[in-house]
């Protein structure tokens, strides 16, 4: 079975950009989200093409189950979805620890989130100095959200807690 565990975070300063070991270029939209809260993926990279199906299950635990496409389905489907998100994906060690900055790109900037996939929800977490307020389970930093409400969009109250931490 396909879990991911991940706990999200927005991120304060660039200090995060010493741990940088690699960068991707990615673009993804969303088919469906109706299917008893399963959400469907499409992503593309520049070297992958991908469908996911995801679903909540609690906490910071997700079912995540994710396949290859062909590029040109993948190309194909994302052509016909209004609402994408494009974003640089950069991966990083601390502390002997993965972690993913996402820096969102058009209508989302300019936001960055940091991930972490951690082994199970009790695992201990050493927090970074560029980490800020944790964002994990608000459904409105969801990638699905930001595609469909991007945060350039975002009403005043969010936007002022944004960029007060």
């Amino acid at each position: 079975m396909a879990l991911e565990i991940e706990r999200r975070f927005l991120i304060k300063n660039d200090n995060w950009k010493e741990f940088i070991n690699k960068k991707i270029p990615i673009e993804q939209g969303y088919l469906s989200n109706s299917l008893d809260g399963w959400i469907i993926r499409v992503r593309l990279t520049d070297k992958n093409s991908k469908i996911a199906l995801k679903k909540h299950i609690k906490g910071f635990t997700n079912f995540e189950f994710e396949y290859s496409i062909p590029r040109s389905d993948a190309e194909t489907i994302l052509s016909n979805i209004s609402n994408t998100i494009k974003k640089d994906r950069f991966f990083l060690e601390v502390e002997k620890k993965s972690w993913i900055v996402d820096c969102f790109k058009e209508n989302n900037y300019p936001l960055k989130i940091a991930e972490i996939e951690l082994s199970n929800e009790e695992e201990d977490l050493f927090i970074p100095s560029f980490i800020s307020k944790e964002i994990t389970g608000l459904t409105h930093y969801s990638n699905f959200n930001l595609a469909n409400n991007p945060f350039s969009k975002w009403k005043e109250d969010y936007l002022t807690t944004f960029k007060s931490k």
